[in-house]
């Protein structure tokens, strides 16, 4: 069974995705991406909260919203806040490169199987 990783950022258009890529067709990990504000492309839910094994937010502020809007959903979740700001575009390699330093100690797999994104 694939571990389940829900990646959160503000609005869903750059940072999420672009992690969110990282793991297509992994074969340990599905993920998904969401956004805090009310004008993300895909707004994040209780049911992303509950599918999720765990929830990388990119800054503080993301955990703290969830915190605040689902604390229910989030009892027993682990949230790991990797402190990536909102400087980079979809798909930016600095981004590829930060999330691919970031996000090992956290993943029992690793990511030396993950594809590269498109």
């Amino acid at each position: 069974m694939k571990t389940h990783l829900l990646f959160v950022c503000s609005r869903n258009r750059w940072r999420s995705p672009t992690a969110e890529a990282l793991f297509r067709n992994h074969p340990r990990y599905d993920a998904r991406s969401a956004g805090t504000e009310h004008g993300a492309r895909i707004k994040v839910t209780a049911a992303h909260l509950g599918w999720a094994d765990l929830i990388f937010c990119m800054e503080r502020k993301h955990a703290e919203r969830l915190r605040e809007r689902f604390p229910d959903a989030l009892a027993g979740k682990r949230i790991v806040t990797l402190r990536i700001p909102d400087d980079y575009g979809v798909h930016d390699p600095a981004l590829i490169a930060r999330l691919r330093a970031a996000l090992p100690p956290y993943l029992e797999a690793g990511m030396d199987s993950a594809p590269a994104p498109p």
